[in-house]
Formats: C-alpha cells, structure tokens, sequence
C-alpha cells in the first residue's frame, strides 16, 4: 500500500501497488482499516506526531524503515527548517521500548547529493512479552 497526498506521485506506482491518496498530517489517522502492516517504510518525511501511530501499524515480527533528512542538512541545503530534520539520536529515541533496532545510520551521504540523514531498521519482536529466552538473530553476512 502506497500513501501519499501527492495523487501524481502515487500514479507513477507500479499496477501492482494498491494506494490510497491520504493527507497523513491532517485529520484522523487514515489507515486504521488497513493494519497490521509487515513493513512500514518511510523516506525523506518527518511528522513526529505520525510516530506512535506508525509504530502501532506494525504487526508482531513487522519491520519499520525509515530515512529522513538530520540536523547538519541545512548546510547543504533543503530541507533546512529544524521541524523537518532529526536532532541526533531522535530516531532511536522514537523506538526505544517498543522495537529492536537492527541497524541505525547518522551521517551524510553523496548521492543522488550531498544530505544529511539517519536511517534505521527496526523490528517489532514477534513474542513481545511472552518471556522468549533469547531475542532471534537477524543474519548479517546477507
């Protein structure tokens, strides 16, 4: 499922995506009738309100990905209003308690241009609470 309020850029989905035209920061979360989701992937967008309910959208053993831009952006460029750019370690500070981090990034990249950015991969544990032994163990060497 593809959201975004940008009807055009939803069009240029491939057939297979459903989408739903959704303006996420106005009026009452929109898809309540469509989670629990596997993934959650959000890139270049912040709306700190939006977190709870995305972190709640997740089904047990769901992934959350997220990339946006961070502070030091405004040096380089767009975006530059702090409302838009993640102070350091505020992604981790989002999940804390309520997924496990897989993977966390807080640097800049080059390409497609310079930017500032954190990114991370996170994971709601399938047996939250149920007193598992041992956390699973996600395999790195791909």
């Amino acid at each position: 499922l593809g959201v975004d309020r940008d009807g055009a850029a939803l069009a240029g989905l491939p057939p297979a995506v459903r989408t739903r035209q959704a303006d996420l920061e106005q009026g009452a979360w929109p898809l309540g009738d469509e989670a629990p989701f596997d993934a959650v992937i959000v890139t270049n967008y912040l709306h700190r309100p939006l977190w709870p309910h995305l972190l709640d959208a997740l089904a047990p053993g769901g992934v959350l990905v997220y990339e946006t831009f961070a502070a030091g952006n405004e040096t380089v460029g767009k975006p530059s209003n702090p409302d838009f750019l993640l102070r350091p370690g505020e992604l981790l500070d989002a999940v804390r308690g309520r997924l496990r981090v897989i993977a966390y990034e807080d640097g800049v990249i080059e390409v497609p241009r310079t930017a500032f950015v954190q990114r991370m991969c996170a994971v709601r544990e399938a047996l939250e609470g149920a007193g598992a032994a041992a956390p699973p163990r996600y395999r790195l060497d791909g």
